[in-house]
């Protein structure tokens, strides 16, 4: 394994010179696409044009949330990293991330990983994803590269209406057409446990492995999934380990999984690293959705695994970090999300042992790429299909494409603490429900919109369709408002990561705070106010949130309206959303850190 830093940055000026930058050719036009074989064009040649390297090929996708058709997506803006995390990858965004990485701004590179002037090259270069354009990359590198495997680092099946309506069906179907050849998993579980394992066997097959080495029946403490798999790629076996999100029945219902315990168990993890090399892999892959911290840990504790293909915490990283322990060095990689990225990991195993690998991050550009037919198709097909749920029927596109409200906004939701999409619901919430403070998840899925677009109901689903989205009103105190966020805030900014469970800070509306991440726990969240006036501990108010964890019909406050109704009212309400004020809370003692920037 011996690609420098230096030779990754080389790699990227040539890419660039050679056709990165688009110059002339504006999106949207016939010059800039690219034929289904994924053929050169002067405007993106050298984008997907990647030289085939060694004799294992590894292509990884993760953290798609169900986004099947072509998106726009903001990187964040905020992504702190505390205590020996800060200014370490993945805690860097804007004008830092490019330059760390040798990047040029206002290239198609920028805005694929940066949130940099993202209206306006969203404006240049169209959207990203998409099956279709995926399906049609994978071929591409399927066909350079003999013997290649794709992975899918889950969070495949869950953030969209179309996903939430057939029951995560579509994405199966979809993941089967696409190739998924191994899988883990996090957000798969919220769909219950019957309906994961019969997916799952949906999958299998089709051919298709699920592994999950930390995944346990509680009553006699045996593996639910196997915990890998050996492949043979151009004569060289090749362990794959799954590792699914070690904390999914404390981020979410813990009821919809009961009877399984999940966990790091870095003990199992390296009792499974040995037993794959003993069965003759010359190659180990974790396939991981830890989130990039637990996997940059794990990597120091746990010898053997050449790589850590993660997911979870959406990090687009365009170069691996390469982790030394007792039994060499691991890279992990991360690969973004929302269907925007491919991963591309070539190793050259020799004598049973790495040698030296090249990696390459694609942004799937989807005015750069033409659309799988195959897939295509089988995409029309799932939108135009009539739909069932909670008493209605209605045709899937229909619904989907209803106009809520028109838009003047850029409209976003990844990052440390709040976006505006995230200020709607906490203003809908608020308003709807006649409450003093809203909260709402800091989940990192969902969508962004570009101003002058207009919010579908399809838009609104991608921040909501979730299988618990019961809209909740309950009285707390003061003093149980700051217990909430100081909690959220020590899961986020634990200084060690095997103590970070979660997503991202709750989103909070009316109530305004300073928060110091690198404070004590317990001592994060200070001034306190609301409409100007202290927060009083010891009086009550009325908190309005959603997605509760609680069983249904042991929801505290539960007010049997779901979160898609009221901020559908809310937006037809409205009719035209031209501002959105954020509600920051103040950042104390994160002066000159990388993980901020301003969009």
């Amino acid at each position: 394994m011996n690609l420098s830093r230096r030779e990754f940055m080389q790699m990227l000026a040539v890419a660039s010179a050679a056709g990165i930058n688009l110059g002339t050719a504006q999106a949207g036009t016939d010059q800039q696409k690219v034929a289904g074989s994924v053929k050169a064009n002067n405007a993106s040649a050298s984008m997907y044009e990647i030289p085939k390297f060694g004799n294992v090929h590894i292509l990884h996708m993760t953290d798609c949330h169900a986004q099947l058709k072509p998106v726009y997506f903001r990187e964040p803006s905020v992504n702190l990293g505390i205590g020996t995390q800060k200014g370490q990858v993945p805690h860097i965004v804007g004008e830092k991330f490019l330059k760390h990485f040798g990047l040029k701004p206002n290239t198609p590179e920028a805005h694929a990983f940066t949130c940099l002037d993202f209206s306006e090259a969203a404006a240049k270069y169209g959207k990203v994803g998409g099956f279709a354009h995926l399906a049609t990359l994978v071929k591409h590198m399927k066909a350079q590269r003999p013997g290649a495997l794709l992975l899918d680092g889950g969070d495949n099946w869950q953030g969209t209406g179309l996903a939430l309506w057939t029951n995560a069906q579509c994405m199966i179907d979809a993941s089967k057409k696409l190739g998924v050849d191994i899988m883990t998993s996090h957000w798969e579980a919220t769909y219950g446990k019957d309906r994961m394992v019969e997916g799952i066997k949906d999958l299998e097959s089709s051919g298709m492995d699920f592994v999950a080495q930390n995944v346990f029946e509680t009553e006699f403490n045996e593996r639910v999934f196997k915990p890998y798999v050996i492949r043979e790629m151009n004569g060289v076996k090749v362990a794959f380990i799954g590792q699914a999100f070690p904390y999914t029945p404390i981020a979410n219902p813990a009821w919809m999984t009961e009877g399984w315990s999940f966990g790091i168990k870095d003990e199992e993890m390296q009792e499974t690293v040995n037993k794959a090399r003993a069965d003759g892999a010359a190659a180990v892959i974790v396939l991981s959705h830890n989130g990039m911290d637990v996997d940059l840990k794990m990597a120091t504790r746990v010898s053997g695994i050449d790589a850590i293909m993660g997911g979870h915490t959406h990090d687009a990283v365009p170069y691996p970090t390469i982790v030394e322990n007792k039994g060499g060095k691991t890279l992990v990689c991360n690969a973004g999300s929302n269907s925007k990225f491919l991963g591309v990991l070539d190793l050259d195993v020799k004598n049973g042992k790495v040698k030296d690998f090249k990696y390459t991050l694609l942004p799937v550009f989807s005015n750069f790429i033409e659309p799988d037919k195959e897939m295509q198709d089988l995409l029309d097909k799932m939108h135009k299909q009539t739909i069932k749920f909670q008493g209605k029927e209605f045709v899937a596109e229909e619904r989907l494409n209803k106009v809520l409200a028109k838009n003047d906004v850029a409209l976003y939701r990844r990052g440390n603490f709040s976006g505006t999409w995230d200020q709607l619901i906490c203003d809908a919430l608020t308003e709807t429900q006649g409450a003093d403070i809203s909260f709402s998840p800091g989940v990192r899925w969902g969508t962004s919109l570009v101003p002058g677009a207009d919010i579908t109901y399809e838009d609104m689903m991608t921040q909501c369709a979730l299988t618990y989205p019961n809209v909740t009103v309950n009285e707390f105190t003061g003093e149980r408002v700051k217990e909430i966020l100081e909690d959220v805030c020590d899961n986020i900014f634990n200084k060690d990561p095997y103590y970070q469970q979660g997503g991202d800070m709750v989103r909070v509306g009316g109530l305004k705070y300073a928060v110091e991440p690198n404070g004590q726990p317990g001592k994060r969240i200070s001034a306190m106010t609301l409409n100007g006036k202290p927060i009083d501990p010891k009086k009550t108010y009325k908190v309005a949130g959603w997605a509760s964890v609680a069983k249904p019909g042991e929801i505290p406050g539960d007010t049997g309206k779901m979160i898609w109704d009221v901020l559908e009212d809310y937006l037809t309400s409205k009719k035209h959303i031209t501002k959105v004020d954020v509600n920051e809370p103040k950042l104390i003692g994160v002066d000159n850190n990388p993980g901020i920037t301003k969009c």
